[in-house]
Parts: C-alpha cells; structure tokens; sequence
C-alpha cells in the first residue's frame, strides 16, 4: 500500500486528513508538525474591514465572544464556511484563495479605511504591504500562534528510508518544521532525497517556493487551496 505523509494540527484536522486518506485507499504518515496556541487576543472593534486568514481564526474569536463592527472578509472558501458557520456575515471571498487574491479583492475599496488583518503570528506580508499600498490603514492582530509539537518528526524517519511515496504541505511552516524536525534528528539530507524520490504537493505558490529553497522538487500544486484537492492532484500524480 502507498504511504502519504500529511502535516495538519492535532486538532481533529490530521484525524480528518488522515481518514480522508485511508478512504482513498493509501496509508497515512500522519505527522502533526503545527500546534495552535491562541494568544488570548481578538481583532480591534474599531475597524472599516476585518480579514481573517483562516477557520482557526474564525473559531478563536467565536469561543471570545467577539463581535464584528465592520465588513467581514476570508481568503477562501473554508475559512468563509468557518465564519458563516459561527454566526459572521462575510462579504468578501477572493475568486484567488491568496493573500493576493484578497489584495486584488480589496485593493479599491480600501482606501483612507481601517483594516483589522486577524491572523496566525507566521502570516505573509503580502497581504499587510499590499493594503497599505492601498491606502488603507492596518493593524494586523495576531489571534494564535503556530509551533511545532515535541513529538513531530516521524515522517522526517521515514522519507529518509525512503518509506514514503508522497508528502502533502499545507503550507510554508510545514515545510520549514519538516526540514527543523528531519535536521534535529540528523537525517536533513536523506530525508529530502527521499521526497525528491516520491511526489511532493503543496497549496499555493507560497508553499511550493519555500519547499523548492530547502531543496525539494514540488511535482503538483492543484488549482484549489484545499486538502482534498491536495490530496487528490497527489495521488493522480502517482498513479500517472
């Protein structure tokens, strides 16, 4: 049977990953190389626009009790389904689930207002400079931050041994914890030619950049920034 290592939080998203997986007929390397810490604050009440980057987000300022003052806006579809699920009205979605994507969407209705950026500690500048240069006036609130748990690094072993027949990133961070874990256990270099020997995916651009500076050749980034087309452009790329 193939063997597909996933990095999602331990927080019912890698069980989830996991069985989705298995129910594609491939045995899961689940590997938890994120932990949310919420830092205990919420977006300002005194905001034009509030941007959430995230479904952990929308669940964090949810459980607060937050309420929104202004125009709600997620990056995608998931995060939007997070928001709507919790009671917030969104009215804006990017059709490019992207920092960018959300610049473009925002870029001229932003201008001399107050945007409210509601997101993890490792968020990308893209989204801060590129409403700035709109003429908005942010203030970026970092809800949760992201780490990597102690007992990562399984999957690190096994890509070494050349036991893994796919890799699915869901993001910059976990390529870098990848690569943290693969070097702590003194395995880096065998590690990533065992990936280089199996299919590596990655959502977005972003993703698949910071992969290909640690060394990795990224095979597949599916149109859709969501696990399951991850998975699935992956396992059709296996099969091909």
């Amino acid at each position: 049977m193939r063997r597909v290592a996933v990095f999602r939080p331990d927080d019912g998203r890698l069980e989830s990953a996991a069985d989705y997986l298995e129910s594609r007929g491939v045995e899961p390397v689940a590997d938890p190389m994120l932990a949310v810490r919420p830092t205990g604050n919420t977006p300002r009440t005194e905001a034009d626009f509030v941007v959430f980057t995230s479904k952990t987000g929308a669940e964090i300022v949810a459980d607060a009790g937050w309420e929104s003052p202004g125009t709600v806006c997620a990056i995608g579809e998931s995060t939007q389904v997070a928001l709507e699920t919790r009671g917030f009205e969104v009215s804006v979605t990017p059709a490019e689930y992207s920092s960018t994507g959300l610049v473009a969407a925002l870029r001229e209705r932003v201008g001399g207002l107050r945007v409210e950026v509601a997101r993890s500690d490792h968020g990308s500048p893209v989204l801060l400079d590129g409403l700035n240069d709109a003429g908005a006036y942010v203030h970026e609130t970092v809800l949760y931050r992201l780490v990597r748990p102690d007992a990562s690094g399984i999957s690190a072993d096994e890509a070494a041994m050349g036991d893994v027949d796919a890799a699915l990133f869901t993001s910059s961070l976990t390529v870098e914890h990848f690569v943290d874990a693969a070097t702590e256990r003194g395995v880096r270099d065998e590690a990533i030619e065992g990936l280089n020997d199996a299919v590596v995916a990655t959502i977005g651009d972003p993703t698949r950049d910071t992969a290909e500076s640690h060394g990795l050749d990224v095979d597949v980034v599916p149109e859709e920034a969501s696990f399951e087309a991850l998975a699935d452009a992956a396992l059709d790329a296996l099969d091909n």
